[in-house]
């Protein structure tokens, strides 16, 4: 039977073992992730016959018509419960 130092050097060389392939492992599939993305991945379409414009925000709220609505919702279902 082997001692207890001696079984404790071997875990530590079975887990960094361990370590180490699922480190090469992950290191490998990100590798092969950038390669598909850069093969398969869209092309950029470069657009220069347009000037740079900012894309309007449009600031919609909820119409008083749909608060209503859904408040109603609300207050019926709490009324069930």
């Amino acid at each position: 039977m082997a001692s207890i130092s001696e079984q404790l050097y071997d875990a530590l060389g079975i887990m960094v073992l361990g370590m180490a392939l699922v480190f090469l492992f992950l290191s490998f599939l990100i590798l092969a992730m950038n390669l598909v993305a850069r093969k398969f991945g869209p092309v950029p379409q470069v657009d220069n016959t347009s000037p740079a414009v900012q894309p309007q925000t449009s600031t919609t709220a909820v119409s008083p018509l749909m608060t209503a609505v859904i408040t109603a919702a609300i207050h019926q279902h709490r009324k069930k419960a």
